[in-house]
């Protein structure tokens, strides 16, 4: 595909919506290190299963109005008139499920912080701290084994497809695809 820049890009990324091209170029496959950014990816990951990732970035702005800015303690503190609070927003996914999981997620990711001093460093040990260079799938072996352990944890909607879309985006695994001009 031309774009209007010159640039080449991975197919997934809409020429016409300018969130999604800096997205692209500014954010996947960047690594994270950041708790607070891994948390809001990990949430943000939840509420696409089954949409599109457009979807839920053209909406990221809302949700972190509507999740006090993805702050891990005051998400933690959620209840039962929070859930109904998100369920009434219109400018987000208005997913039950979806909502209690990210709520009830964020106290297992406090639980990880605390055995591993920091999500970071439970995230990263998976691959001794390198990024993993693989294109074309879905899921692999890691996603697998991060998608399992989180779920004996606790979470929710955290599978190995989600884990590995998650993976992606915050830079564990990096998967430009052959021509884009951030394939490395």
């Amino acid at each position: 595909m031309e774009w209007q820049d010159g640039k080449i890009r991975c197919w997934w990324a809409n020429p016409k919506n300018e969130r999604y091209i800096h997205y692209h170029d500014k954010e996947w496959g960047v690594p994270v290190h950041d708790d607070g950014r891994l948390f809001e990816m990990l949430v943000l990951e939840g509420f696409q299963a089954g949409l599109s990732w457009e979807c839920v970035l053209n909406k990221r702005e809302a949700f972190r109005l509507a999740f006090d800015e993805f702050d891990l303690e005051k998400v933690c503190g959620y209840q039962e008139d929070d859930v109904e609070r998100l369920m009434k927003n219109p400018e987000i996914i208005r997913n039950r499920r979806k909502i209690q999981a990210a709520v009830k997620n964020a106290g297992v990711f406090r639980e990880i912080q605390r055995e591993f001093q920091s999500f970071s460093n439970y995230l990263w040990h998976w691959t001794e701290g390198k990024v993993v260079h693989e294109k074309g799938k879905t899921c692999s072996e890691l996603s697998d084994k991060i998608s399992k352990d989180l779920k004996k944890r606790g979470m929710n909607f955290v599978g190995t497809t989600i884990i590995y879309a998650y993976l992606q985006a915050v830079g564990v695994v990096y998967s430009h695809e052959a021509g884009c001009f951030l394939e490395k």
